[in-house]
């Protein structure tokens, strides 16, 4: 699959965009209890398809070299943000996409945490989809309405 030059810039944005505001909310965005806001662009696959769903890919590697759980954590976790982008991108509906980044990460990203750092499996699946539900339905989809309300994005 080729990306035409369009689709290359959306997925080096929102690389970007993913790195930058994990690094910088580094407090919350790493660890058991965890609000990672920069997963509220999870839901820029169902816009923008595979393109959007490997910059996030990106975006996540980057982030999660600054969060010290190690090599585990930088590919298991960017596998699990990759699949759930891939998912959205194919889902009916926003909402439906939603479910995929909020799901795979609360029961992906829990055991990362659980092999990487011991903390216990069934806290942290609660804790991560909490956070991955504020992340992504209480922050991502009333950004993605915004934009849509904009002609920022379409479907």
């Amino acid at each position: 699959m080729a990306l035409d030059r369009r689709a290359l810039a959306r997925a080096a944005l929102i690389a970007a965009l993913y790195t930058v505001i994990t690094v910088a909310l580094a407090p919350i965005s790493y660890g058991p209890v965890q609000i990672r806001l920069s997963e509220a662009l999870t839901l820029l696959p169902y816009y923008w398809g595979t393109p959007a769903a490997l910059g996030l890919w990106l975006g996540c590697t980057i982030a999660n070299a600054y969060g010290g759980f190690g090599l585990l954590d930088i590919i298991g976790g960017c596998l699990i943000t990759l699949a759930a982008g891939l998912l959205t991108a194919r889902m009916p509906n926003l909402w439906l996409g939603a479910l995929w980044p909020i799901v795979l990460n609360a029961l992906g990203v829990a055991a990362i945490l659980h092999y990487a750092a011991g903390f216990p499996y069934g806290p942290s699946v609660l804790y991560v989809g909490l956070g991955q539900t504020a992340a992504v339905l209480v922050v991502g989809m009333p950004l993605m309405r915004w934009l849509e309300a904009r002609g920022i994005l379409s479907r």
